[in-house]
């Protein structure tokens, strides 16, 4: 087995991953960790070898992009507080902490080195975190609050990564000269996010079509991340401000096709993307673990009190955090998304799992530092950092399922369901009074102004049936069962039709063209 097939081989696992898992209970990134090691074990298939500089902007760009379509710019800029608490200073904390821990058990780990390595496992992964945790019927403002941050951690975590490994690398650190960098790093970032998102939008405008504009939805993150690197500033934090300019500025109500196809499309690529670089960390285990050969009793316990240190900080951190959250939170008339009881809390805790970041970091870890010696302490680094992926991807993530369900944290469906029921009401609301609109400028025949009345109110019924009476929900319920029964007959006359032109392609002097146009319209048919 060659390189290119073990790739396909693991785009086939992201696939068949998702069906399984779900059938099993268990998250699929865990799932195709598990399925790497497996592959690692196995005597035909190779080391994979892709270049460290590569990890990062090959995986990270279209995960961070696919990640910010579940939220919103005014999401974000409500839970400022929040982000800021549970987020980014827990990364500062976490660093820290396993500086200092790495920097005693790790003989002759420099400082520098041991803060590149407190850096690369302080955030958790916004991926594994969302898919373990939005297939658990967690609350929502739970998730927000793990997608939030996902996002925001790594771009705190990738800075200090890059300071820390430019001073290991160099021998020499100012600290004047770090903060620079990373106000820097964040300016030029948002700079560049802010600047591509503008010109994006205004492209997508001229481009038109749904197809060139998706093409255009998959390079952009790629070369925000890249541009803002050329530039000496933070490429996550650039993919992450031009995401979040797009999902507010690029929006057109009437562009039904564009919106599923964008949607669909990028939740391929989220799965594929995701697929892919958990197996590479299951296959990339074999070759670190290798390291520890002959010393496995002190790498295990030096790795064992990293873990610790990173689980511990996290619940030592988050309890107090919240409880200040929520104490702050009740002196302002604000709707941030915390943690609201102690459960609630845990469970935050234990969804804490490493993954891609922490993996792509490591590996990128420079072999050679400025005078040409091996960079100081980099397997050990490797170890430790596979170790603490492993412990918290595997491990949490397959008892997160089980806590959940001990600790009785779920959904407020209730609250959910009443959200929806007035977004359907306003949505009825918004199609009767353009209705009076239009009555008012143009003379419809009666019996027409009441199915267009009925159909006002049934937009808002179908999506909310709670929102109606007894009497109006079986008046529409009539209406309902005739209209399933019309698009039943009707989805079979047009299957018929399709199956007529799609005959017609194997006929002598069919132009497949010209079938694929006409069979293209009955489809767009089909979906109204």
């Amino acid at each position: 087995m060659d390189q290119l097939a073990l790739l396909f081989v693991l785009l086939l696992g992201a696939v068949v991953m998702v069906p399984l898992g779900d059938r099993l209970g268990l998250p699929s990134p865990v799932l195709m960790t598990l399925g790497g090691i497996v592959l690692a074990l196995l005597p035909f298939v190779p080391n994979i070898d892709v270049p460290p500089e590569y990890i990062l902007p090959l995986v990270l760009p279209p995960l961070l992009y696919a990640s910010v379509q579940r939220t919103s710019w005014r999401q974000f800029a409500a839970n400022l507080r929040p982000i800021f608490l549970l987020a980014v200073a827990l990364v500062f904390v976490t660093t820290a902490a396993v500086a200092i821990v790495a920097n005693a058990v790790v003989p002759g780990l420099p400082l520098a080195a041991a803060v590149a390595l407190g850096a690369l496992v302080a955030p958790p992964d916004p991926v594994a975190a969302t898919a373990v945790a939005g297939a658990l019927g967690l609350p929502r403002r739970l998730v927000s609050i793990l997608e939030g941050e996902g996002l925001f951690n790594d771009v705190t975590a990738i800075v200090l990564y890059h300071v820390a490994i430019a001073a290991a690398v160099t021998g020499t650190f100012s600290f004047p000269h770090a903060v620079g960098e990373l106000v820097l790093s964040a300016v030029v970032a948002i700079v560049v996010g802010l600047v591509l998102g503008w010109a994006a939008n205004k492209l997508m405008g001229l481009l038109g079509d749904a197809t060139l504009q998706i093409g255009l939805t998959l390079l952009v993150p790629f070369v925000a991340y890249v541009l803002a690197e050329e530039f000496r500033g933070s490429g996550v934090l650039a993919v992450l401000t031009t995401a979040l300019f797009l999902a507010e500025h690029a929006v057109d109500a009437d562009d039904v096709m564009g919106r599923l196809a964008g949607h669909t499309f990028w939740e391929i690529v989220d799965t594929l993307v995701t697929g892919v670089a958990f197996g590479l960390i299951g296959l990339e285990l074999h070759n670190v673990f290798g390291t520890a050969s002959g010393r496995w009793g002190e790498m295990l316990g030096i790795g064992g009190a990293v873990i610790g240190v990173v689980i511990g900080v996290r619940l030592l951190w988050l309890l107090p955090a919240a409880w200040l959250a929520r104490k702050m939170h009740r002196h302002r008339d604000v709707e941030e998304e915390i943690p609201m009881t102690w459960r609630e809390t845990v469970v935050m805790w234990w969804s804490g799992m490493r993954g891609v970041a922490s993996v792509a970091l490591a590996l990128a870890i420079p072999l050679t530092v400025d005078d040409g010696s091996d960079f100081p302490g980099r397997d050990e680094i490797l170890f430790i950092a596979f170790s603490v992926v492993m412990a918290t991807l595997v491990v949490q993530g397959l008892t997160l399922p089980w806590l959940v369900r001990k600790l009785g944290v779920k959904a407020d469906t209730d609250a959910e369901r009443e959200t929806e029921r007035q977004l359907a009401f306003r949505a009825a609301k918004a199609a009767k009074r353009r209705l009076k609109e239009i009555q008012a400028v143009e003379e419809l025949p009666d019996d027409l102004s009441e199915q267009l009345n009925r159909r006002a109110y049934d937009v808002g019924a179908r999506i909310s049936p709670d929102m109606v009476d007894d009497e109006r929900r079986e008046a529409h319920a009539q209406r309902v069962k005739r209209l399933r029964t019309v698009q039943r007959i009707q989805s079979e006359m047009l299957s018929a039709a399709r199956h007529e032109v799609l005959s017609a392609r194997s006929e002598a002097g069919a132009d497949p063209e010209i079938v694929d146009r006409v069979l293209r319209h009955l489809d767009v048919r089909s979906l109204r």
